[in-house]
């Protein structure tokens, strides 16, 4: 099982664009299946110069390493939509790129899902309510442990909670779930070939709490999960100052920090490796990773788009086994 399944975003982004920027790569391209849009694709491919032509494949016995392979989940063109703009219409095909290659990855067909970025107010137009693809892939996975990591060559992170409220979020840091994330985060790293990884917990309050001074958080809740982890067996660290974690995992310390929440973890990420960084959703039964950055609206239907952060999602979900 060496296929790679890439979704291509909302129709109106960027996603069809830097997929086959990165697919221009022969070892990318000779794993790699588009589920998306036939018509857009062949758009994209005379815009960008590309020689190279579409095989529709409806398995993989029918893909072609001399071509691009598409699965053509919804049949739409140029003239249905219009790049840069909300629609209902891309919301919709956007889900079912989605919704089909997880269905292709727990079938066995794909050994991973990358997935470009899709658009939340597309999304919801469409019918689909989801905070974005972190949910989708939970729920159709009938997933209930997961959670989102960051993943670059400079530093890796992954986080108690993610799309919720700061309020909501404080809420949320309780022992159980710390717990989880730490587990989540060491096998994770293991499936990506770090033996004994060593992480790092960040604290939820400045300074992680000061004893007590700053908040409770870290002695009730955050220190007994890091002490469960410990006992057994786990390389754990923290509750660690969340103003100096990063740096010290930056600097070689740690393997990867569990972050308390979303900005939290996503701040010194974006700021260390914006163009570079992916987004893995662990704990499911399926690899799925993605492109750290949204639609990017103002640059769609231009050619102007960077692939970097496409070309390092296919590089990570090609690490796991």
């Amino acid at each position: 099982m060496k296929f790679i399944g890439i979704t291509m975003g909302d129709p109106a982004g960027i996603g069809c664009e830097i997929t086959l920027k990165a697919l221009k790569n022969d070892d990318y391209r000779k794993k790699s299946i588009i589920f998306g849009s036939e018509k857009i694709v062949n758009h994209f491919i005379k815009l960008l110069g590309i020689n190279k032509e579409v095989n529709l494949i409806k398995d993989t016995l029918d893909f072609d390493e001399e071509k691009i392979n598409v699965v053509n989940v919804v049949d739409i063109d140029l003239n249905d939509f219009e790049f840069g703009k909300v629609s209902k219409l891309c919301g919709d095909a956007a889900y079912k790129y989605v919704e089909t290659a997880i269905k292709w990855a727990l079938d066995g067909k794909i050994k991973a899902v990358v997935t470009a970025p899709l658009n939340k107010e597309a999304l919801h137009l469409a019918g689909y309510n989801y905070d974005g693809h972190t949910e989708i892939f939970a729920q159709l996975t009938n997933t209930k442990k997961y959670a989102m990591m960051l993943w670059s060559e400079k530093l890796k992170v992954i986080h108690v909670s993610t799309h919720v409220s700061l309020r909501e979020a404080c809420n949320r840091v309780k022992k159980d779930r710390v717990y989880d994330t730490i587990v989540l985060a060491n096998d994770t790293l293991k499936r990506m070939g770090i033996e004994n990884p060593s992480i790092a917990v960040a604290g939820l309050n400045p300074h992680a709490g000061e004893s007590g001074i700053f908040g409770n958080e870290e002695i009730e809740e955050i220190s007994p999960a890091i002490l469960k982890a410990r006992e057994e067996g786990l390389d754990v660290k923290g509750p660690v100052a969340p103003d100096t974690v990063f740096l010290k995992a930056y600097k070689g310390e740690f393997d990867i920090v569990v972050a308390m929440y979303h900005d939290q973890g996503h701040i010194p990420m974006k700021l260390l490796a914006f163009d570079e960084g992916v987004n893995i959703t662990v704990g499911l039964p399926i690899v799925r990773t993605s492109v750290d950055h949204g639609t990017a609206f103002g640059k769609a239907g231009k050619g102007t788009a960077n692939e970097s952060s496409m070309i390092e999602a296919i590089k990570a979900a090609d690490y796991f086994d």
